[in-house]
């Protein structure tokens, strides 16, 4: 009898230790894949970039300096939360008769990266408006705020959607939505929630950000049954569940919408099988989307590898589907 007592005793303390132990390494891993950076300090090459003058090693910026931008700031659909933006006025073109679009960067990146700026450069060339935003927790807006995968973000987004509604009097069938990485996601997600989003143009988004954390995991050596675990610990620590929306059940929402997806298949971090799985989704649900698959091209590169043949799709994509139809 008092063999088995301890048996039993010993058998509790070792799943007591196990649990503790997977809650432990759990919340190390939501800690970690969670945090965020602001003022740009993940890219020191790039934080002192602005429209007017910003670098990219290797690549030739200047013609994308832009000379017209206006800081500017407004409330999240979080309203404790605000959001810093570049906007951007379309080149040689009256404000208010110009389509715009809204462009957001990925994670612990920010506005003054030459991937933001380049594309936007692009479309203030050829006659659109351009609002350049920071997520929360990135660049300057809400500094303290965790990633949370587009599941808190995509609010911002809305934020700066609703802005140019309330301050700049666009309509809304004039106002588009870019996104790169996480920007990408969170773009996605932000349509899918506000039925009015006119067209969404991503670039190296996931499908699922499950998927992308047990990628993480096995990276970095960590088994990847921990990632269920990070994400239940998150919502623990920060309130955010990370797992809540998934791009790929986003799109479903879509209703025709246009939707054009940009990947490379060289990208490590975010692989292309999550372009393939998004654009499959959507032609099952009444979408018609052919993504484009750049061969040898690594993650948020394609404005690079390929800038002519970017802003011809970019600004096609854009003039049509944001066409005034008035």
């Amino acid at each position: 009898m008092v063999e088995n007592r301890v048996i039993g005793t010993g058998i509790i303390v070792i799943v007591m230790v196990l649990v503790v132990g997977t809650i432990g390494v759990s919340a190390l891993v939501y800690q970690r894949l969670s945090a965020t950076t602001p003022r740009c300090e993940a890219h020191p090459d790039e934080a002192d970039n602005t429209p007017a003058a910003f670098v990219r090693a290797g690549f030739d910026t200047s013609p994308y300096l832009i000379e017209d931008s206006q800081e500017v700031h407004f409330p999240s659909r979080d309203p404790a939360v605000t959001i810093s933006a570049w906007f951007i006025p379309a080149k040689d073109t009256d404000t208010a008769a110009a389509p715009t679009v809204i462009i957001v960067h990925g994670y612990n990146d920010c506005r003054q990266r030459a991937a933001i700026l380049t594309p936007a450069a692009m479309l203030h060339n050829n006659g659109f408006n351009v609002l350049a935003i920071d997520l929360r927790g990135h660049g300057e807006s809400a500094e303290g705020a965790r990633m949370a995968a587009g599941t808190e973000e995509y609010r911002d987004v809305l934020g700066a959607w609703d802005w140019l509604l309330t301050e700049k009097g666009f309509p809304p069938e004039r106002i588009g939505l870019m996104g790169f990485s996480l920007g990408g996601a969170t773009v996605t997600i932000a349509a899918a929630q506000e039925p009015r989003v006119a067209a969404v143009w991503e670039d190296s988004a996931f499908a699922d950000f499950l998927d992308i954390l047990k990628l993480e995991l096995q990276d970095s050596g960590i088994p990847t049954f921990f990632a269920p675990g990070a994400a239940f610990v998150g919502r623990l620590i920060s309130g955010d569940d990370i797992t809540a929306i998934r791009p790929v059940d986003a799109v479903t929402k879509f209703e025709g919408r246009p939707y054009y997806i940009v990947h490379g298949d060289a990208d490590t971090r975010i692989p292309v099988s999550q372009a393939t799985r998004l654009a499959e989704t959507i032609n099952a649900n009444g979408g018609v989307v052919e993504p484009w698959i750049l061969p040898g091209t690594a993650h948020i590169e394609a404005v690079f590898d390929a800038p002519d043949e970017y802003e011809r799709r970019l600004i096609e994509f854009f003039s049509t589907s944001l066409a005034d139809r008035s």
